[in-house]
């Protein structure tokens, strides 16, 4: 039989792109989500509620990997209501996946769960690696510091070794996702700096996403917490000049915190998933040998924009055009 993944919230955006990931390796894809809406249709789809047993449970019986990211979206105003949801979803499911793992004879391999570079303090000045990262403040630090408190709070058997990931933007051309909005709003001429410009930008390509978690996972001396981003950390006036070039819009009209808050409130999101300046060096990747196909915002920008939605982004290479950076050494890119 072929190696066993478990991926838990396989419905959400990451899941269902490591879903059809892994399919197209060859492993047998478990895929876990409340609902079969927005899966990507690989594996077997089991379905569950975030925090009770069922059937979903024995597969994680020898299981290569288990992934977890099961967690209500962050993107939405912070209400009373929205902040409980997205805490309770993220410490619930995890601690289910823990007991459930810690109740199997043939316990998986390996533990992998989902975590956010929003961890870190508001960094403007220098780097947060992820082996002495300071810890921020606010609602977003305190979900991800309560969503790893019970991941490695978990009793499991030493047989499953732990991964918290410390995931920064992750960019593929899909709807509603971060790299879709901010090329919408470069059309429109809105592409310019938001608030002051200097906080930096955590993100990784998504094909260096997916390959960096085949990555850890092949590597049985990695544990613990890892950042999960590219080398390459532009600031806000940088990356928006990135998106305006990719789109071939000459000028962006810049918006400042009042405005940012005006517009968060029309798209029920909050202005805190632009302003905080977010600079999460991924050094552990880095010095345990991974190395990034796209390692440059602007390169994996330009390489995304004609890789439209899932099958987009799976055509062959042969399918489409590779880029400028397809040219370059290796050792430069």
């Amino acid at each position: 039989m072929n190696p066993i993944i478990v991926i838990f919230g396989a419905n959400g955006f990451l899941g269902r792109y490591l879903c059809r990931h892994f399919a197209r390796q060859g492993r047998e894809v478990v895929a876990v989500a409340r609902s079969r809406e927005g899966w990507s249709g690989d594996g077997m789809f089991l379905e569950w509620d975030g925090k009770t047993p069922g059937p979903w449970t024995l597969a994680l019986e020898g299981a290569e990997a288990v992934i977890n990211l099961a967690g209500r979206s962050v993107n939405c105003r912070y209400t009373a209501e929205n902040r409980r949801e997205i805490l309770e979803s993220r410490v619930e499911s995890t601690q289910a996946i823990g007991r459930a793992i810690a109740a199997c004879k043939a316990p998986p391999q390996t533990w992998l769960n989902a975590g956010t570079a929003t961890w870190y303090r508001h960094a403007e000045d220098k780097p947060q690696d992820d082996w002495l990262g300071e810890p921020g403040e606010g609602f977003s630090c305190e979900v991800a510091r309560a969503w790893e408190e019970a991941f490695f709070g978990a009793m499991v058997p030493p047989q499953t070794r732990k991964v918290a990931l410390r995931i920064g933007m992750v960019l593929a051309n899909e709807p509603d996702t971060v790299f879709d909005v901010l090329r919408q709003l470069t059309r429109c001429g809105l592409g310019g700096t938001m608030g002051g410009g200097r906080q930096r930008v955590s993100w990784i390509h998504m094909e260096d996403f997916l390959r960096a978690v085949e990555f850890i996972i092949g590597d049985a001396f990695l544990d613990g917490t890892i950042n999960v981003t590219a080398p390459d950390f532009p600031t806000n006036r940088e990356w928006m000049r990135i998106f305006r070039e990719s789109v071939g819009m000459p000028l962006g009209l810049p918006a400042s915190r009042w405005m940012l808050e005006i517009g968060a409130r029309l798209m029920h999101s909050e202005t805190e998933l632009v302003l905080k300046s977010r600079w999460a060096e991924p050094r552990r990747l880095s010095d345990a040998g991974f190395r990034w196909r796209w390692p440059r915002a602007a390169d994996a920008v330009a390489d995304l924009e004609p890789r439209r939605g899932l099958q987009g982004f799976f055509r062959p290479a042969s399918g489409r055009s590779t880029g400028a950076s397809a040219w370059l050494p290796a050792a430069t890119r």
